[in-house]
């Protein structure tokens, strides 16, 4: 990133503290509309808003211990969180990732997406490998193996025959992901990994596990560094991000928009009164205004749009 200009350090500083405040649950109308009416003025209010949203986001995804510093004193000072966001903001993402294991950056990684963006590649073995938004991946094949170390976000994978016979393995921070000839798909944050089998099978060994997890085809797993949670079956949406869609069936609201969030810049939520509605559809990632409108057509919902930046479902 290049140097901050004075005038874009002012406009991070008060994109900071508009975050602080209307992440505080104290804010008013008023104040909604003080912001709306801030962020709208200047392009560069836009682009300070987006620093201060992305470096949020980043922060959601690392492990809390490491993310607490930074936001938690939302309780305890305001005055120290948008210290902390301008600090973040203005020197980039490089700080927020550093929580990896890998000293590489996701920005530097060998394969990755953008916000929104899906990208589908053969990999020298005939493999085929699926990005989905926001993702990094780091690809090394040898004589030995095949690996790919997952950096941030998703992937799916169709392993191909190797006629070395190389083991086929996807790491991520909080293990490892071993390929029985098999389709999977592997997903990382800072709260853990999930892989789901779509075809044959998958042993996953978490880093701190005494012996490795099997999983067939339609199940599923989560788990971290010190292991992994109950198999179940997978859900009704697994793998359907590369067709395009996010599938819910009696998916609560909130629990949607999350997953349509990660599709889109900026905040996308949800009154607590309607954050638990059952939602069933299939809606589209490549244009989430279109799915929110679907969601308001067929639901007692409306969606208000402060700016393209910050939306809100509310009850109609």
């Amino acid at each position: 990133m290049s140097e901050v200009t004075p005038a874009e350090m002012a406009a991070i500083r008060a994109a900071a503290n508009w975050y602080a405040r209307l992440s505080s649950g104290a804010h008013s109308e008023a104040d909604q509309r003080a912001w709306d009416h801030w962020v709208t003025a200047d392009p560069l209010h836009q682009l300070a808003w987006q620093r201060i949203e992305a470096v949020s986001a980043q922060l959601a995804r690392v492990p809390g211990r490491i993310a607490a510093p930074a936001l938690q004193g939302v309780v305890q000072s305001r005055r120290q969180v948008v210290r902390n966001l301008v600090v973040l903001a203005s020197v980039g993402t490089l700080g927020v990732a550093a929580w990896r294991s890998d000293p590489a950056m996701a920005w530097r990684a060998d394969l990755h997406t953008a916000v929104g963006e899906r990208k589908k590649l053969t990999l020298a073995d005939g493999s085929l490998l699926l990005l989905n938004t926001d993702s990094a991946v780091d690809v090394r094949f040898d004589k030995q193996q095949r690996l790919l170390t997952l950096r941030s976000g998703e992937i799916l994978v169709s392993t191909g025959a190797d006629p070395l016979g190389r083991p086929f393995q996807v790491d991520t921070p909080h293990g490892r992901v071993l390929a029985l000839g098999t389709r999977f798909t592997v997903r990382t944050s800072g709260q853990g990994s999930d892989v789901a089998v779509l075809e044959k099978a998958v042993e996953v060994s978490p880093l701190g596990a005494v012996r490795p997890q099997r999983l067939e085809a339609g199940q599923q797993v989560h788990f971290d560094a010190s292991g992994y949670d109950a198999v179940r079956a997978n859900d009704a949406d697994v793998g359907a991000w590369q067709q395009g869609s996010v599938i819910a069936i009696d998916k609560p609201l909130v629990e949607l928009l999350a997953e349509l969030s990660r599709y889109r810049h900026g905040v996308l939520r949800c009154d607590p009164a309607v954050a638990q509605m059952k939602i069933s559809g299939a809606f589209p990632i490549d244009n989430t205004d279109l799915a929110l409108a679907a969601l308001e057509s067929s639901f007692n919902l409306q969606v208000v749009s402060r700016t393209r930046f910050w939306v809100t479902v509310v009850p109609r």
